[in-house]
């Protein structure tokens, strides 16, 4: 089977670990870069000098290309997404698929009628520990599960046109999908703008799934400290999962034990456990390089990815509901699937 031939277009922010990844592929060839600013494509050309490059994506519609990865800003994500499923271009395009549902629906409908792949870089879904942790879920290793805290913490950079909901909050939400393999039924959320007005930095967001499950997710550009974790809490144990730690999961055979039954309060007694801490060993793989393989086998058999373009579309739906409910004083909002 030949080479996907792949283009990538942005080569700001992220642009340029994709192209390393995509580059370092044997199953990959980088066809060309575009990029409106000139510096951005001699930092490219200075490193992979035998690519084309241009400061106009749609000189890629006529480099005989397979694929194309978007990387540019996310308000430009939909029209640019858009051309290049309609130039018969299969399309991975960054967190977040979009900026509104109504234009993430056009672009799955799109991809199906085109028979292209859409997948979106949720490049959690790719990371060896966070798949660990889905199985010790689905296998009842910590339970049931109770509730899920996710924080994503930093010094972040502010934009002009997002704010830290669309930015951060993507990485979290998608992770919780995919470990709990299921919808939210409603979100609430709380925003501050505490740097530029009407420019959220810091959100605080309460999700509820099915049978009573809760998670919490606080994201936040103005925080002195980086804060990469997820905590799982089940009837049985504890997962941590923290991303900047050299121990990127860590089971806690801790918990609470209810007494079977009562007549006074004096006999309430619940009874606790501190049993051990397991340190998992986790092969650890580079997720970005995971992703960039996935998107490449699903582009050569037509496979479905598993950031699919409808996974992209449900972040959307949560994080329009998300910003309805700050608007509406922090009422819990239905999500309509």
């Amino acid at each position: 089977m030949e080479n996907v031939k792949v283009g990538i277009i942005g080569y700001g922010y992220w642009g340029p670990n994709l192209t390393r990844n995509f580059y370092e592929i044997p199953e990959s060839d980088v066809v060309a870069v575009a990029d409106v600013k000139e510096e951005q494509l001699e930092r490219a050309r200075s490193k992979y000098p035998e690519v084309t490059y241009t400061s106009d994506y749609h000189d890629l519609f006529d480099m005989g290309l397979d694929a194309v990865v978007i990387s540019t800003p996310p308000d430009s994500h939909y029209p640019i997404a858009k051309e290049c499923l309609e130039n018969g271009l299969s399309v991975l395009v960054e967190k977040p698929l979009t900026l509104d549902s109504e234009a993430g629906e056009l672009l799955v409908d799109l991809a199906a009628t085109q028979n292209k792949t859409l997948m979106v870089g949720h490049t959690f879904e790719y990371n060896s520990a966070v798949l660990q942790l889905r199985d010790y879920i689905v296998e009842g290793e910590l339970g049931d599960i109770y509730y899920i805290d996710a924080a994503r913490l930093n010094l972040g950079l502010f934009q002009k046109k997002s704010h830290v909901l669309w930015d951060l909050a993507p990485h979290d939400i998608s992770i919780l999908l995919y470990l709990l393999q299921d919808q939210p039924v409603s979100v609430s959320a709380h925003g501050m703008p505490c740097v530029f007005d009407g420019l959220y930095d810091v959100v605080y967001l309460n999700l509820i799934f099915k049978n009573n499950v809760s998670a919490y997710v606080h994201v936040s550009w103005l925080d002195p400290c980086k804060v990469r974790r997820v905590t799982v809490v089940g009837s049985e144990k504890m997962a941590v999962f923290n991303d900047v730690d050299e121990y990127k999961i860590k089971i806690y055979d801790k918990g609470v034990d209810k007494p079977l039954y009562t007549n006074t309060f004096d006999e309430f007694q619940c009874n606790y456990r501190y049993g051990n801490i397991t340190i998992p060993n986790i092969r650890y793989l580079e997720p970005l390089k995971q992703e960039c393989l996935h998107f490449i086998d699903c582009v050569s058999t037509g496979k479905k990815p598993v950031s699919d373009g409808v996974s992209g579309l449900r972040v959307v739906k949560i994080i329009e509901a998300a910003e309805k409910s700050i608007k509406n004083h922090s009422t819990h909002e239905v999500i309509k699937w």
